[in-house]
């Protein structure tokens, strides 16, 4: 009787509990933007985050535009994407319909289509 107890509790924890995006990732990723030469300022959609290197931990669910910019040099923009993780769906729907609900609500189960970004920065020319 009390195995068969343990055994159900356990289950359930699984089926209610269990999201495996959303508790492992928490839905962010990490985006790492680096540059040559270092220490260029880094903006997400517009808003300062830092300078080179740094590393971001973004919302998966979201798509970013990253510019890195110093004085002196070309700016550079990339574009950060993303899809869904195959391997969070499969463990999903092996763990059952609520973590399928769960990650696909919160948008836990995207991942980014590129980490990392370096920007080549090359110098402006003097105007004649």
């Amino acid at each position: 009787m009390k195995k068969s107890i343990a055994i159900a509790t356990i289950f359930v924890y699984l089926v209610l509990m269990v999201n495996c995006a959303a508790i492992l990732s928490g839905g962010r990723g990490k985006v790492k933007a680096t540059s040559n030469p270092d220490g260029a300022e880094v903006y997400v959609n517009g808003e300062k985050m830092g300078q080179t290197p740094v590393t971001l931990r973004l919302k998966t669910k979201g798509e970013y535009s990253i510019e890195i910019k110093k004085d002196g040099y070309k700016s550079q923009t990339f574009k950060v994407t993303n899809k869904v993780g195959a391997g969070w769906i499969v463990l999903d729907v092996i763990f059952g319909l609520v973590p399928v609900i769960v990650d696909a609500a919160t948008g836990s189960w995207y991942v980014f289509n590129e980490k990392n970004f370096n920007a080549e920065l090359e110098k402006n020319r003097p105007r004649p």
